[in-house]
This record gives C-alpha cells, structure tokens and sequence, in this order.
C-alpha cells in the first residue's frame, strides 16, 4: 500500500470544556495539520510541537512497540478533538519527536468509520455504510 496523508483539525478539548462552563471566554486552541494514515500503528500520534502549540497537558504514559521491536515510553496527553472532513471525536495523544509525521491510527479510524482504499491510495468513508458515519457498537 501506498503513503496516504490527509488534512485534520486538533482542537483542545480541555478549552473547549472551559469555554462551554463559561470558565474562560477564550477561543480554544486549534491547529490544522496533515498526517499519516497508518492502519499498522493504534492511536493518535502528534509531533511535539502541534501538543505544545495546543497547550496540552500530560496525563499518562504507555509502553508501545516500534518497527524495529523496541519498546519505548511515550506521553500520553490531555484529549483533543480530532475533525477529519466533518466527522469528529474525542482521542488521547500520543507524543511524538518532530522529525516523525503525525500519525492517524486504527481507533481514530474506525471512530469516525474511515477506511483506506489501498488501490487508489486515498481515505475513504467506510463503503459498508452507504448512510454515512456508523458506529458499530455491539
């Protein structure tokens, strides 16, 4: 299969709760970016600097497996609102150096009922669906 990117928005959920308590009047933070959709990786991965830019805040760490076998510990961060072509949904971050591309794994995938289409190298709603974003719960 081909690299298949596509263009996402990151909203900080902890601003956005802020604001809707009335406890800030202040915009919540927001960042537009591209990122790799890897089928093979778990969650949402961001490089370090969109987690500072959006101000997150650290909650946790995991253990997580890299191609080459390795273990490493990685941040976990704060939520975000993850929007990709009007679906959106709520997904911890995972840390990740700069030089490594922001990753879209499978839990944010089949949340907002995206698949990818491996022949045209492109990201596709889930062709099952023919009503639009389903979730398949039980």
């Amino acid at each position: 299969m081909g690299k298949v990117t596509v263009e996402f928005v990151a909203v900080n959920y902890d601003d956005q709760s802020d604001l809707a308590r009335k406890r800030t009047k202040r915009k919540p933070r927001c960042v537009k970016a591209e990122g790799l959709v890897d089928t093979g990786a778990t969650r949402l991965y961001l490089q370090h600097r969109v987690i500072e830019t959006l101000g997150l805040r650290p909650v946790g760490a995991i253990t997580s497996r890299t191609m080459s076998d390795r273990a490493e510990k990685r941040v976990v961060f704060s939520p975000v609102e993850l929007e990709i072509q009007g679906r959106k949904g709520l997904f911890d971050v995972i840390a990740l150096p700069n030089s490594w591309p922001n990753i879209i794994g499978q839990i944010p995938l089949e949340h907002l009922d995206w698949v990818v289409d491996p022949r045209r190298r492109r990201f596709i709603p889930n062709p099952e669906h023919k009503h639009g974003e389903l979730a398949d719960d039980f």
